[in-house]
């Protein structure tokens, strides 16, 4: 069962190429905000929770079972547990790169605490296999995990900040001033919760330089790569 993780630099198009692999090796694909919203589904019907684009009812029904799981059998049962603070399993997963390096969130809980339940996540979703997670310290996480591909994708500044002006619509300043501080964010959560340099190619099986591929290039070098 293939487990692919995507790190890439703020304004590589991470999410979209992970999508794309994901599709064409037919796996699931999971970023921080299924996760949010799958965790968010413990205590809601799923059909209002997931999204009609290309995640289906059946992903975030299997990641709402699966993190329901994951609560039963650790200690944090529950709202108001002290291994999550107030806010909950969605809480803790929605928070920013900047935030958890900062010790900063909707509630306060240590960060061995936050990195023993993110791990946790983390590890529970490879067990389900045959999924692209994005982000989110994975290529640590699961740095010894079987059959496992780890992805990093890199690229020029100002072809960072160009990607980021086209696809959110606004200006240059707001482009750069959103890749300078995603970065920031991006690579002190690493450095502080890991105490690693992100961007070092020799944690990775791959790296590639998206400012010299289409997304559907990249994503097809990431599938031929994919372990079968």
């Amino acid at each position: 069962m293939a487990v692919l993780t995507i790190s890439g630099q703020a304004g590589t198009g991470a999410r979209e190429i992970g999508r794309l692999a994901a599709q064409r090796l037919q796996l699931d694909y999971v970023d921080q905000q299924i996760l949010v919203e799958a965790a968010s589904a413990l205590g809601v019907p799923i059909e209002t929770v997931v999204p009609h684009d290309e995640r289906t009812a059946g992903l975030g029904e299997r990641l709402a079972s699966m993190l329901r799981r994951f609560l039963e059998g650790s200690a944090v049962a529950g709202a108001g547990d002290p291994m999550l603070g107030t806010g909950g399993l969605d809480s803790v997963l929605g928070r920013t790169y900047a935030e958890a390096a900062a010790g900063e969130g909707p509630q306060e809980i240590s960060d061995d605490q936050y990195l023993a339940t993110l791990t946790d996540v983390i590890r529970a979703v490879a067990a389900h296999g045959d999924v692209v997670i994005i982000g989110r310290g994975s290529q640590v996480i699961l740095k010894d995990w079987p059959e496992t591909l780890h992805v990093l994708l890199v690229a020029p500044l100002e072809a960072r900040r160009r990607y980021i002006q086209q696809r959110d619509d606004v200006n240059e300043e707001e482009a750069a001033r959103f890749v300078s501080e995603s970065e920031k964010g991006r690579c002190s959560f690493h450095h502080k919760l890991f105490k690693i340099d992100v961007n070092d190619p020799s944690l990775y099986h791959l790296t590639l330089n998206t400012a010299r591929l289409s997304q559907q290039q990249a994503a097809q070098l990431i599938a031929a790569a994919a372990p079968t």
